[in-house]
C-alpha cells in the first residue's frame, strides 16, 4: 500500500471514530448558545396550557420557520428577565397592617385621596373611587408590581427553557419562585388578607384576590413545566410549592374574602372560579376542578353573558372593552382547565343561547378593526382581544378562525403558537 493510500485509510478511520464519539449539532445544542445536553422534556401536567400540545410544538421547531421566529420573540422576553429579580414581599418600605413582613400588600387602584397629605393625614384621606382611573401612587410601596413580575418572568422563562433546553432560563425561574414563595426569610404567606387595601378605610378587600387570580395560573403552569425535567427545580422544590398552593387553595375556599369574591357576579367571580379550578387541578383535586368548571355554566355564563354575546356587567364599566376582553381571559382559561377534567365549556349553550363563542364573536368587529367599539372606553387597545379570539378559533368557532389573520399583535408580540392560553394583553399598570 502506498503512503498516500495509507494516509487515506487513516483519515477515514479518524472521521469514523469522530462520528461515533461526537454527537451531532442537532442532537446536542452548543455550549456557545448556553444549552446543556439533556433528554427532551416530557409533556408537562399544566393546568391551563395543554402539555401534550407544548411537546408537539417543541418537536416541530426544527422544521417550522414561523415557530422559530416566534421562539425568537419568546427568548427575547426571557433574556430580559435573566438580570432582573428575584423579588420578595419582605422588601417593601412598610409591612402590611399587622406588621407581618411576609404578608402580601397592594392598594386599590381606582381610589384617590381627596386632600393633600400632611403630617397628621399622611394618606390624604378620605379616599374616593374613580372607576377606570388608576392612581399612580398604588405602584409604589406595595407588592403588586413585583408580584406581576414574578408571574410574567417565571412563565416566560419556563417556556423558553422548555423549547430551547437552555439551563439559565430554568435556573432563573427556579430562583424567582423559591425567593417569592419558599425561602423562609423571603417567602410570601399563602393568603391575600391585605390585597387592595384602601387607606383609612380597609386593611384589605375581597376584590384584591384579582391581583393573583388574573395571572397566578401562569405560575402554576410554569411550575408544571419546570417539573417536566428542568435543571435546578428539585423534588424538594416541587413538594414545597405544592404545599404553598394547597395552603392558598384552602384560604380561597374557607376565608371570608374568598367566599365574598366567589359570590361576585362579574369578572371577579369568573376569575375566582378559574383560579380555584386551576389550583385544585394543580394540587390533585380533579373532582373540585371539574365541579367548578361545570358549575360555571349556570353560575357564570347564564347570568353574565347576554344572548347577543355582550357582557352587561363589563359593558357598564368606563373601560368596557378592556373588561369585556378581560373577563373572557378568565372564561377561556377556565374552558382550558375543563379539557383536562372532561368538561367542554365551549359547547355549552345557555337557555337564551348564551355561550363563550357568542361572547368572543361580539368583540370581533372591533378586534379586527372592521368597526369602532360602541361602548364607553377610556383607553381602547384593539390587541386586548387577540388572545381570546385565538382561543375561540382553536375551539372551532368559524367566525374567530376567519378573524385571526386580521388581529393586531400586542406590544410583546403574538406568542399564541408557543403558549396557547389567553393572557391579559393590555396592562392596567400603565
Amino acid at each position: 500500500m502506498s503512503g498516500r493510500a495509507r494516509a487515506a485509510v487513516l483519515l477515514a478511520a479518524m472521521v469514523a471514530t469522530a462520528a461515533v464519539l461526537v454527537p451531532s449539532a442537532r442532537a446536542t445544542p452548543s455550549a456557545r448558545d448556553g444549552h446543556a445536553a439533556q433528554a427532551a422534556p416530557k409533556a408537562p401536567r399544566t393546568a391551563v396550557l395543554d402539555g401534550g400540545r407544548l411537546r408537539q410544538t417543541r418537536a416541530r421547531l426544527d422544521r417550522d420557520p414561523r415557530l422559530r421566529r416566534t421562539l425568537g420573540d419568546l427568548t427575547a422576553r426571557a433574556d430580559g428577565w435573566l438580570d432582573q429579580g428575584p423579588w420578595t414581599v419582605v422588601d417593601k418600605p412598610r409591612p402590611a397592617p399587622g406588621g407581618d413582613v411576609h404578608e402580601y400588600l397592594s392598594q386599590a387602584p381606582y381610589w384617590w385621596p381627596t386632600t393633600t397629605p400632611t403630617a397628621g393625614n399622611p394618606w390624604g384621606c378620605p379616599y374616593v373611587q374613580r372607576d377606570g382611573q388608576r392612581n399612580p401612587a398604588v405602584d409604589s410601596g406595595t407588592d403588586r408590581q413585583d408580584a406581576e413580575k414574578v408571574f410574567d418572568s417565571t412563565y416566560d422563562l419556563s417556556l423558553a427553557w422548555y423549547y430551547t433546553g437552555r439551563r439559565a432560563y430554568a435556573e432563573k425561574a427556579g430562583q424567582i419562585l423559591r425567593t417569592w414563595f419558599l425561602d423562609p426569610a423571603t417567602r410570601m404567606n399563602p393568603d391575600l388578607d391585605h390585597a387592595q387595601f384602601i387607606p383609612c378605610r380597609y386593611d384589605g378587600r375581597a376584590t384584591g384576590i384579582i391581583d393573583f387570580s388574573q395571572s397566578y395560573t401562569s405560575v402554576l403552569d410554569a411550575q408544571a413545566i419546570l417539573a417536566a425535567g428542568a435543571p435546578g427545580w428539585s423534588a424538594k422544590d416541587r413538594t414545597a410549592m405544592s404545599k404553598w398552593n394547597t395552603g392558598f387553595l384552602d384560604w380561597l375556599k374557607s376565608s371570608a374574602f374568598g367566599k365574598e369574591e366567589g359570590s361576585a357576579a362579574n369578572n371577579h367571580g369568573t376569575f375566582y372560579d378559574m383560579q380555584l379550578a386551576a389550583l385544585a387541578y394543580a394540587t390533585g383535586d380533579t373532582a373540585l376542578a371539574g365541579r367548578t368548571v361545570l358549575d360555571a355554566r349556570a353560575r357564570r355564563i347564564d347570568p353574565q353573558i347576554a344572548a347577543d354575546g355582550g357582557q352587561p356587567q363589563e359593558l357598564a364599566r368606563t373601560r368596557s372593552w378592556h373588561y369585556s376582553a378581560f373577563d373572557l381571559v378568565a372564561y377561556t382559561r377556565l374552558a382550558a382547565i375543563g379539557r383536562h377534567v372532561g368538561v367542554d365549556l365551549w359547547s355549552y349553550r345557555g337557555p337564551a343561547g348564551q355561550s363563550l363563542a357568542e361572547a368572543v364573536d361580539y368583540l370581533l368587529p372591533a378586534a379586527t378593526g372592521a368597526a369602532a367599539w360602541s361602548h364607553p372606553e377610556l383607553e381602547f387597545h384593539r390587541y386586548a382581544a387577540t388572545d381570546v379570539v385565538h382561543a375561540a378559533a382553536d375551539a372551532g368557532d368559524a367566525a374567530a378562525q376567519a378573524a385571526v389573520a386580521k388581529l393586531e399583535a400586542p406590544p410583546g408580540k403574538d406568542l399564541w403558537a408557543l403558549r396557547p392560553a389567553a393572557e391579559q394583553l393590555d396592562s392596567m399598570a400603565g
